[in-house]
């Protein structure tokens, strides 16, 4: 369980710090972080780093894609967590 904590609590990172370093390159007129990228960090559970990153830079707002995707991926995420966590302790 730790583990998966560390794991998580380093995708948000990680996904928070890429939006504000597309941010700073987009601004700078620089080479840009793709799009694709942003999601899977998403996907492998980043989705709320995403969303706050997404929020408090300022980035990506206009995007229909992600100013609803990054948010529904994070209620996915956290919906299939908490199922998991419910099956794994009901069997205990």
């Amino acid at each position: 369980m730790e583990l998966f904590i560390v794991y998580i609590t380093a995708a948000n990172l990680i996904g928070f710090v890429l939006m504000g370093a597309d941010k700073k390159r987009a601004v700078r007129g620089a080479w840009r972080i793709s799009e694709a990228s942003l999601f899977l960090t998403a996907f492998l559970g980043g989705a709320l780093g995403c969303t706050l990153g997404m929020r408090y830079f300022r980035h990506k707002t206009k995007h229909w894609y992600f100013k609803y995707g990054m948010p529904a991926i994070f209620i996915a995420e956290a919906l299939g967590a908490l199922f998991l966590y419910s099956r794994l302790y009901q069997t205990l």
